[in-house]
């Protein structure tokens, strides 16, 4: 079983506003609303892909009721942990520069991340718990860490897709994946990546601590694989960049969900540059059928 963990979700508004005038009266068209952070993009993309998978979190308020109606209403089992405070309104402006917005997350208390604790401690052997998305302030940084270690202890796989102080404090526990972009990799070494050769070379040290598959995004420039055995690269495949937010979810779903399905590592990997992809395409997380059709389009060599 997949679990999902989102401890800062969003409710994702977007609105195209076209020309945008600064400090002006400004009218949006196509207003749309989605259940918005990293892990439950995953939830949603996993239950597109065929997955069955549980989101796990805090949520809050006519917001959180929001977030999880709508993971409901598309067949998402959830077990969210209801807190006091109202789950945070992301905007996001599409205009001639996207834009985007986030509000403050809520204050989570020391008793809503023992009741968390407590939850994932009930998780079954041998399942998989993706920790993304950033933390609340109020929660500190090495929160993913403490529960990495003792998923650990009960045989359960952990993802991480997250950034800075978060990421850093994972860094030396056993974990099942890790993707990092160019960008978030460079970061963890004090480097800055410039090239494919960089990125193997720190993704390399990066899967001896203890990772067994990392991916790396290079934006434009695709995407590298690392385990144990292989180093493989992956090109993009070209189209029009509607929608940044979810591609990177998208790209961990894709993979999780071709693994559970029964795919090589090289297949699932290019599943995964396909799932990205197909997000990136389109103004909501990618469906199956985009995905499928652009996975003839994807080149995998080894290096």
């Amino acid at each position: 079983m997949i679990y999902t963990c989102t401890v800062n979700p969003s409710i994702d508004y977007v609105i195209y506003v076209n020309p945008f005038e600064y400090g002006g009266l400004n009218r949006g068209e196509k207003p749309a609303y989605y259940p918005g952070g990293k892990g439950i993009n995953v939830s949603r993309i996993l239950k597109r892909l065929d997955i069955a998978n549980t989101a796990l979190g805090f949520i809050g308020g006519f917001t959180g009721h929001f977030i999880e109606q709508a993971l409901l209403n598309e067949g998402i089992k959830t077990d969210f942990i209801k807190i006091d405070q109202e789950t945070r309104i992301n905007l996001k402006l599409k205009t001639t520069k996207e834009t985007e917005i986030n509000g403050p997350g809520p204050t989570i208390t020391d008793e809503n991340l023992a009741l968390l604790v407590k939850q994932i401690k009930t998780i079954p052997k041998e399942s998989t718990l993706v920790l993304a998305g950033s933390l609340p302030s109020s929660i500190p940084d090495n929160f993913y860490a403490t529960i990495a270690e003792q998923c650990a202890q009960q045989n359960i796989r952990v993802v991480a897709d997250t950034s800075s102080a978060s990421l850093k404090a994972l860094i030396g526990i056993p974990l099942f994946l890790i993707k990092p972009n160019h960008h978030e990799l460079g970061e963890l070494f004090g480097v800055k990546i410039q090239s494919t050769k960089d990125a193997i070379y720190y993704g390399r040290k990066l899967q001896k601590q203890g990772i067994t598959h990392v991916i790396i995004s290079m934006g434009g420039a695709g995407a590298i694989y690392l385990n144990d055995q292989m180093t493989l690269t992956a090109n993009v495949p070209k189209g029009q960049v509607q929608n940044t937010v979810g591609a990177g979810d998208s790209t961990v779903a894709g993979f999780l969900a071709g693994l559970v399905t029964g795919l090589s590592n090289k297949e699932a990997f290019r599943y995964a540059i396909a799932s990205g992809s197909a997000t990136a395409f389109n103004s909501d997380l990618a469906e199956k059928k985009d995905l499928e059709a652009l996975i003839p389009l994807i080149d995998i060599s080894q290096s």
